[in-house]
């Protein structure tokens, strides 16, 4: 697979204790979107922030938290992009989800044999 030029790039913030079926959400959309043939995933772990209800979650040690920030990014072509909004926006009950457009000056993946 091959990106160029224009994509999108999705943001799904949620926190670490948000459940689907029993797995945690985090781990549910980023099987979802390898199974529809997303170009790529990245979750990311935050060690402070807030949402809509300003409840702080945060590492440090007096105000330990099991509930940290996500950070789910997916760039890809837009059509497919769109596509997966959908079923996205479905999994994410508590959160924000970001759109915008971004430019790809490279996406590759090396041949086994290159490596």
């Amino acid at each position: 697979m091959q990106i160029q030029g224009q994509a999108l790039l999705i943001r799904i913030y949620i926190g670490e204790s948000d459940q689907w079926h029993g797995q945690p959400l985090y781990h549910a959309i980023v099987v979802r979107l390898r199974e529809r043939g997303a170009a790529g995933v990245t979750v990311l772990r935050g060690i402070e922030g807030f949402g809509a209800h300003a409840h702080l979650h945060t590492t440090r040690i007096l105000r330990l938290s099991e509930d940290l920030p996500i950070l789910i990014e997916l760039v890809d072509e837009e059509e497919r992009a769109r596509s997966l909004l959908a079923e996205i926006d479905e999994m994410v009950g508590d959160g924000l989800i970001t759109v915008e457009r971004v430019e790809v000056h490279a996406y590759r993946a090396l041949d086994s044999t290159q490596a």
